[in-house]
């Protein structure tokens, strides 16, 4: 079931939908998603991972062939006392340890038991959200899959616990359907290492070029607040990129970037527009010369470090403004 919410984490859905045509199924966060895939020809299974919001919302689950996602009692109500219609496959969400969404394991036995005889459903199953699956040093991850076992004791449904760092670090998480989001694009779930170290390809190369190559003197401060002098007489690249872009506006001088295949640190603050490099390790740079921001040569697990954040949110944060390319097989 590839999770592709969010617009694909910034890939673009209905393009990853497109690449991923071979999946069993696909989720998404919500039913305007879901439809919005529908619309671009993807017929495959849909899971809607936040399920319904109003009564009203279960016809469109009937009429675009979804998979709700129940975790409140309300919804339960809802579906059993909806008018006639075609039966529908449902999930239920238990909550073992995430403490988000999702019902409490003494609750599931009923609910499931209420469903089952509903002519309203057709396939009834299970899933949980892993929260720690992030640290393989936790042990909270195995107390989730024992509790979702527990909870499940008995009922014949299909189950569903892996997300990616399920998938990579917990076999045992594995059951009818796993849930595959952010290794899909190529990098790691985890709080330490990079996709590579686990034979993942960035799917996204952020570039852009250098606009200008200035020359400064010892003491000069660069960017907003001056916040970064330069320590001798050198060269600063400025960059065509910003958190207009989906730069992070918090990355650190000293993050990386490529500039001509070399490995150059950003310094100063981020602009809206611009970012600005020490091409001390580069002077040979000019003007039109190809920077890459995160993807092949960069990972944006380190990136994403170096701005106090994680790589889902660069990925879903690169904006309207970023023009994409498709660059099959690359």
């Amino acid at each position: 079931m590839a999770v592709i919410k969010s617009n694909g984490y910034g890939h673009g859905m209905a393009r990853v939908a497109a690449t991923l045509a071979d999946a069993d199924g696909f989720a998404v966060a919500s039913i305007d998603e879901a439809v919005e895939l529908r619309a671009a020809g993807v017929d495959r299974p849909i899971t809607v991972l936040g399920g319904f919001f109003r009564p009203t919302e279960l016809a469109a689950m009937g009429d675009y062939h979804l998979l709700p996602t129940l975790h409140r009692i309300d919804q339960v109500d809802a579906l059993a006392a909806a008018p006639g219609g075609a039966p529908i496959d449902v999930w239920l969400k238990v909550d073992t340890g995430m403490h988000r969404l999702g019902f409490h394991p003494r609750e599931a036995a009923a609910i499931h038991t209420r469903l089952a005889g509903s002519p309203r459903v057709s396939t009834l199953g299970w899933m949980t959200h892993l929260a720690n699956a992030d640290d393989r040093a936790s042990a909270a991850t195995d107390l989730q899959i024992d509790a979702f076992d527990r909870t499940i004791a008995g009922l014949s449904c299909p189950q569903s616990i892996a997300n990616s760092g399920g998938i990579l670090a917990w076999p045992h998480s594995h059951r009818d359907w796993v849930r595959p989001g952010i290794m899909l694009y190529g990098a790691s779930p985890f709080l330490t290492d990079t996709g590579a170290d686990h034979g993942l390809k960035p799917v996204m190369t952020l570039t852009s070029e250098i606009m200008a190559v200035k020359l400064y003197g010892a003491g000069d401060a660069i960017g907003y607040g001056g916040t970064w002098v330069c320590p001798e007489e050198m060269a600063v690249g400025v960059v065509a990129i910003g958190y207009g872009d989906g730069y992070p506006r918090h990355a650190s001088s000293g993050t990386p970037v490529l500039v001509n295949g070399v490995r150059l640190p950003l310094v100063g603050r981020v602009s809206m527009d611009m970012i600005t490099v020490d091409l001390r390790g580069c002077p040979t740079t000019a003007p039109g010369d190809p920077v890459v921001l995160w993807g092949n040569g960069l990972p944006v697990e380190e990136v994403a470090r170096r701005a106090g954040t994680i790589p889902y949110e660069l990925l879903c944060g690169v904006t309207q403004r970023v023009h994409f390319e498709e660059m099959d097989g690359e």
